[in-house]
């Protein structure tokens, strides 16, 4: 296997991260995260306290070089979770930007603070290139987000971040010209693998903006960032300041492209940034367990849009099998854009397994080798798939129809008294399960009422697809990559 990040010595005077006024150069980079890596050798498995930081960028990097599997943990995990992730994962040690005071669990490991300098002699010859590990050996371990149970933690190898970014590379056109800005946490397979390893892959530069900021995105879009990467809760606050502010609009058009991810982006935003700019938003599916599935590629002149459809999250990216299967687990003839499947996938890019937990990888996978997502989704003639919602929370059975939560969230979103919706299922004596909406009205004291909101969906859908009951929040409860907690809502 070539070498997972060969600008680390071809382009030693190109800049590779900039988080604030932190900047490293390849060559500094490789400096930094070699020196680390000698230090972390044969360590087993080490956990990275995954700041929005250089030091997580050079800890992961040193890692990857050493051979170490890095378990990132999220530092606003409550306690207990923390306690069962580190038990889990049984880490020899854990590395930490120097100064960061890190809560009890972590703080009982041995400590390896990341320096961003080497302290080396200038000017002193490098050392000579380590031996590339191999393509199955564990690169990261990353714990599920724990909505069905206690986080189960992914054994990602390195073939799989290899084979996903190149696969990227290859449908957006990413090359060692791209700036890419972000301010995602870098705990999740998104931020860190797709936000630091995927520019540090391909050689070109991430702009971290440190948490997100909408006028430090036109900023940045402005200056020297040709691609933002974020989640539809950071795409909905830029689509509404976007009307309303000419150098946003400016900024976000100028991008050569715009990608979200993590959850299905509201039509509605889509909508405002592209009436907006001319652009459109790209949407990616993906897992922590498969990395990246399907992109919306674009067009030969790397800008526009093809299919310029918002909804859809594109084809198989190369490499990637997927196919759509129904409840027996039978193949189903996919293109019409309308019968519904599980979504099934395999190829270079999956995990290897769940570490420590062979029963549950064996009934992850089928019999041949298909991992089943528990993605619900329909796809078209083209092959693109649209994802319905996931199985276990957004696929209601009710009187004898499958309805998937998603496009009766965005007919909702089009009503103007609603602000945020999600839609969940819960039984009913007569359907089975009946179609129930959770809505923050944008106006508290004069919410939209339940017939009106019925009604409105049954114009915009079908009948039998409109919300049996309205029940109305202050706000949805969301976890850190703004992914709705429905299982919370049930709750």
């Amino acid at each position: 296997m070539s070498s997972l990040f060969p600008a680390l010595r071809e382009s030693p005077d190109r800049t590779a991260l900039r988080f604030g006024t932190d900047v490293l150069t390849y060559g500094a980079l490789d400096a930094a995260s070699g020196a680390l890596a000698e230090k972390i050798a044969g360590a087993g498995r080490i956990a990275v306290w995954a700041t929005p930081s250089p030091h997580t960028a050079v800890a992961v990097v040193a890692a990857l070089r050493a051979g170490v599997p890095a378990v990132p943990l999220n530092p606003r995990t409550g306690t207990r979770e923390l306690a069962h992730i580190l038990g889990d994962s049984a880490p020899a040690l854990v590395l930490a930007a120097p100064g960061e005071v890190l809560p009890e669990g972590p703080d009982t490991l041995p400590r390896v603070d990341v320096s961003l300098t080497t302290g080396a002699t200038p000017g002193a010859a490098a050392p000579a290139p380590e031996e590339e590990p191999g393509p199955e050996t564990a690169a990261l371990v990353v714990y599920t987000s724990g909505t069905t149970g206690p986080p189960k933690g992914a054994v990602i190898p390195r073939r799989a971040v290899a084979h996903t970014l190149d696969a990227l590379a290859g449908a957006w056109g990413w090359t060692a010209d791209d700036v890419l800005v972000h301010a995602l946490p870098l705990f999740h397979v998104h931020g860190l693998v797709l936000g630091v390893l995927g520019p540090l892959r391909r050689g070109g530069t991430v702009h971290h903006l440190g948490r997100f900021d909408v006028t430090a995105v036109a900023r940045e879009l402005a200056g020297p960032g040709t691609m933002l990467f974020g989640v539809p809760t950071m795409y909905h606050r830029l689509a509404e300041a976007v009307a309303d502010d000419r150098e946003l609009a400016g900024a976000l058009s100028g991008a050569r492209l715009l990608v979200s991810g993590s959850a299905p982006l509201p039509l509605r935003d889509h909508q405002r940034i592209a009436e907006a700019t001319g652009r459109h938003v790209v949407e990616r599916y993906g897992m922590t367990e498969t990395l990246m599935n399907t992109s919306v590629r674009l067009a030969d002149d790397g800008r526009s849009l093809s299919p310029a459809r918002p909804g859809t999250v594109g084809p198989p990216l190369d490499g990637v099998e997927l196919r759509l299967v129904d409840e027996a687990g039978a193949p189903l003839e996919a293109g019409d854009g309308e019968t519904v499947g599980e979504v099934e996938v395999r190829g270079l890019s999956l995990f290897t397994g769940y570490l420590g937990r062979p029963e549950a990888t064996a009934a992850a996978f089928t019999a041949d080798g298909w991992f089943r997502t528990g993605d619900m989704a329909t796809t078209d003639a083209a092959g693109a798939v649209t994802l319905v919602g996931r199985k276990s929370t957004d696929l209601v059975k009710s009187g004898g129809y499958k309805i998937g939560a998603g496009e009766i969230e965005n007919a909702l979103l089009e009503h103007p008294g609603v602000a945020e919706a999600a839609v969940t299922g819960e039984p009913d004596p007569d359907l089975g399960e009946r179609v129930v909406a959770w809505v923050v009205p944008r106006d508290a004291a004069s919410p939209p009422g339940e017939r009106e909101l019925a009604e409105h969906v049954s114009a915009l859908l079908a009948p039998h697809k409109r919300p049996r009951r309205v029940r109305y929040l202050d706000a949805l409860p969301r976890n850190d990559m703004g992914k709705i907690l429905k299982r919370a809502l049930d709750a």
